[in-house]
């Protein structure tokens, strides 16, 4: 098995990621590594130069890190308490999965492990894939975790072969 020394997880604060990082944290305590969990903060649209429309940019772009830092930080407080290892959290901005990866070279992790959504049809069709986007560009093994589906998210045939 690899030697696993540095592990990536990722968090956008919902359930199904809070899953994939309880996941990576077992992985990261299995293989004695560091934990590396990201939060990516999307770019802000910026509007054409003109007239001050009262908006500071800048001051809402720093105002969305500092707070995205702090959630990061209680997320690390409320889901992995008393956790006996390394966790380092880390917040980017921009494209989650360019940032993803991103971190992942810069810091040299071993493994990135992340929740899948699981998102089919349409709504995959406008979000995309985060995770599958990180697959595709990530330079280290990528390990995508699907959280268990609630019954109500069962489909008719799976139903029905219950």
């Amino acid at each position: 098995m690899l030697p696993f020394t540095k592990i990536l997880s990722t968090t956008d604060f919902s359930e199904a990621s809070c899953e994939g990082v309880c996941r990576a944290a077992e992985l990261a305590r299995w293989f004695k590594a560091e934990l590396y969990l990201v939060y990516v903060v999307p770019t802000i649209p910026t509007l054409p130069p003109g007239p001050n429309y009262g908006f500071e940019v800048p001051e809402y772009e720093e105002a969305l890190l500092n707070n995205a830092d702090e959630r990061l930080k209680e997320f690390i407080r409320e889901h992995l308490p008393g956790e006996q290892l390394s966790i380092r959290p880390i917040v980017g901005y921009g494209d989650a999965a360019k940032e993803i990866v991103r971190i992942a070279r810069e810091e040299g992790v071993s493994l990135i492990a992340m929740a899948t959504h699981g998102l089919s049809g349409w709504r995959h069709l406008v979000s995309g894939s985060v995770t599958e986007k990180v697959i595709h560009l990530a330079e280290c093994p990528v390990l995508a975790i699907r959280s268990p589906r609630r019954k109500n998210q069962h489909s008719a045939a799976g139903s029905a072969a219950d």
